[in-house]
């Protein structure tokens, strides 16, 4: 059953009532929204959404208390209106985790990626099934929301849907969107329509339109922000700034049981069947290679073992597949007219390339990016919300030091490492042998909830085996045992910088090296095991920052600024990567 126009009015006041009412429980929210939006998430729940088959996100995510709405009254196992933004209860920004909510969304643009990337998956699928997206005119300033749709453009999603709630008003005033939007999306390779965000007869039949469109589609809703109160079209009406009175005369005023008995009709609907993506687990047995070999070619010549015993990864990269050693043997590139491959060229797009990554990911894809670990900073906050929102993705970082040389110091991270390893729940890993490059991938594809990032080097260095007996999963081991007697100091190191700890190491009877994989998993150690590895004075050596190293060394030998232009080595070692001023250095801790 499809519900007509004035039947979807009083659904969509019950939506707005109800939305109303958690905002005013907590005494905080947005409003604005939730006044102006509330037929256009009504039409897509009651007549277009396939409960289990469909997505939704809701890119403009202080819309929360709106969605929650819809949601509860649809019969998702949301919870309680009233514990809105109350400890324990439903959050501020939609979380990916509560019943029906398809993306972590709240920080502006982030939604728009999270949709092509649930788009797409749905493409690679081979799934009969749409992804709407709803957003704001904040959603439509944040560059990650162009270049995500610019990506769908050239992919031609035509399963996704963008519906824009154009009410032309952000918090400092009149918003700062582009002259013309839709030419824009045109430009993009999408099928524009607009209209009057409050005409429900011409949303349903721009609806319809684009769910038969050979294209991707963007509509156009011309609202009016807090429509219906006294703040209707200011700025204030964002947020929470109508009176308690106001907003108790606009409950009732939407309150109706017509649309809660509507709603009913929507909570029976049987739930569509769809089937989530199951990603295949390979291991296989780690090869000999060169003494003398970069972590990126020793990360590419695993991960191709990997594809071809059949690991099922969505791979791809912003551009630099050739140089971050990401496409394999068995990489099959998926393209607009043909999307069953497993390799994605997202293009000059680290931002998007992130967003999208979560959408494959809330999926259940397994999805893989890679670029330059300078560039993660373009995709940090799509790395931060993969972390909360506990998505798999893996990231593939080369060119990870300073040794990167010649292309000078806006191509040479310094701040980067230490900055990733600061987000909650990811597991940064920077190996320096086979066996770590080995351990690195295993445990990022068998991490379920976790996401991972791989920080490969572009110079070839050295390989120091690891031990046979060296337990891996605990972060930190023992990779160059002191010569004889007590332990006096212990130099930590990872990545390229343990080749240069062991040299150092081997001046000394009493000093031994500890490479250090993955901090995360030797936080997580009991004292025991930190008391036994970490003895004497401990030192640690890394070409980043060397701030936080002090949670485990008494000294740090690092950088605390940017790096310069030339041969890689040389740079190395005038910034104090060098054996015999190390040496110099260690004679002085000790």
């Amino acid at each position: 059953m499809k519900f007509n126009a004035k039947q979807l009015q009083q659904m969509s006041n019950t939506v707005r009532a109800n939305a109303l009412g958690a905002v005013l429980s907590a005494k905080s929210g947005h409003v604005g929204i939730i006044l102006d939006a509330s037929e256009i998430i009504t039409a897509i729940y009651a007549n277009h959404l396939r409960r289990g088959i469909d997505r939704f996100v809701l890119s403009s995510g202080h819309g929360s208390a709106m969605l929650y709405s819809v949601l509860k009254l649809a019969g998702y196992k949301t919870g309680d209106l009233n514990t809105f933004r109350k400890i324990g209860g439903l959050p501020g920004h939609p979380e990916y985790g509560i019943d029906g909510v398809d993306a972590t969304t709240g920080p502006l643009g982030q939604g728009v990626g999270n949709a092509v990337g649930l788009a797409l998956a749905q493409k690679i699928r081979g799934i009969r099934a749409r992804t709407y997206c709803l957003c704001s005119d904040g959603d439509l300033m944040e560059g990650v929301s162009f270049e995500s749709l610019s990506f769908a453009g050239r992919y031609n999603l035509n399963n996704l849907i963008v519906v824009w709630d154009d009410n032309k008003v952000s918090i400092d005033g009149v918003a700062q969107t582009d002259i013309d939007i839709n030419a824009r999306m045109r430009a993009m390779g999408f099928n524009v329509m607009s209209l009057r965000g409050n005409d429900i007869d011409a949303l349903e039949h721009a609806l319809e339109r684009a769910e038969k469109s050979s294209r991707p589609v963007f509509i156009q809703c011309k609202n009016i922000l807090g429509r219906g109160s006294s703040l209707a079209n200011k700025s204030a009406a964002h947020g929470f700034a109508l009176s308690e009175t106001e907003m108790l005369s606009l409950i009732a005023k939407n309150s109706n049981e017509e649309g809660l008995r509507l709603w009913n009709v929507v909570k029976r609907r049987p739930i569509g069947e769809s089937v989530r993506a199951t990603v295949a687990i390979k291991r296989v047995r780690v090869p000999k290679v060169p003494e003398r070999i970069s972590t990126r070619e020793l990360s590419g010549i695993y991960l191709d073992l990997l594809m071809q015993a059949g690991a099922d990864l969505i791979i791809g990269s912003a551009d630099l597949s050739n140089n971050t050693n990401v496409k394999t043997s068995k990489a099959k590139e998926i393209s607009p007219d043909n999307f069953n491959g497993n390799f994605i060229n997202y293009g000059v797009r680290e931002h998007a390339m992130a967003a999208i990554m979560n959408g494959l990911c809330v999926d259940g894809l397994r999805a893989v990016g890679s670029t330059f670990l300078v560039f993660s900073d373009y995709m940090r906050p799509s790395i931060r919300l993969a972390a909360m929102s506990h998505l798999p993705a893996i990231y593939v970082f080369s060119h990870d030091s300073i040794a990167v040389g010649e292309d000078g110091p806006t191509h040479q991270p310094v701040e980067q490492l230490p900055s990733l390893r600061l987000i909650p729940n990811l597991n940064v890993y920077r190996p320096c042998n086979i066996t770590e490059i080995a351990h690195a991938w295993n445990s990022a594809i068998a991490n379920t909830d976790t996401p991972s990032a791989i920080i490969l080097s572009r110079q070839k260095f050295r390989q120091i085996s690891t031990p046979n007996d060296s337990q891996l999963s605990r972060g930190a081991y023992v990779i160059y045992p002191a010569k004889s007697g007590r332990v006096k100091s212990t130099l930590i190191a990872t990545g390229s910088e343990v080749p240069l700890a062991v040299e150092i190491a081997t001046q000394f009877k009493n000093v031994q090296v500890v490479s250090m994989l993955n901090i995360n998993d030797f936080r997580k150690q009991d004292e025991k095991y930190k008391s036994s590895i970490l003895r004497g004075c401990v030192i640690a050596i890394e070409a980043a920052a060397p701030s936080p190293w002090f949670e485990f060394a008494d000294a740090v030998i690092g950088l605390d600024k940017f790096g310069m232009s030339g041969d890689g080595e040389l740079v190395y070692r005038e910034y104090g990567f060098d054996v015999d001023k190390i040496i110099k250095e260690v004679k002085h801790y000790l």
